[in-house]
């Protein structure tokens, strides 16, 4: 099993860049603001989710570390 430690801050900004990600597809996918202002909104929400997801993702997988069983050492 790999074992990851992620500091808070971290983790909020995984999880912002995430919800960033997803409320661009989302607006793309929907159709609840006229056509031009959704697209700008979207696609500018998605790319900021997209590259900025990118470089913490690179952060926390270079801390994953195989744990060692209970009881081995």
């Amino acid at each position: 099993m790999r074992e990851v430690q992620v500091t808070l801050p971290e983790l909020t900004l995984l999880v912002a860049t995430r919800a960033a990600l997803g409320t661009g597809l989302g607006l793309l996918l929907a159709h609840c603001l006229p056509e031009s202002q959704r697209k700008a909104v979207g696609w500018t929400l998605l790319l900021v989710g997209g590259l900025t997801t990118i470089p913490l993702a690179f952060e926390v997988l270079g801390k994953v570390r195989a744990s060692t069983p209970e009881g081995c050492q």
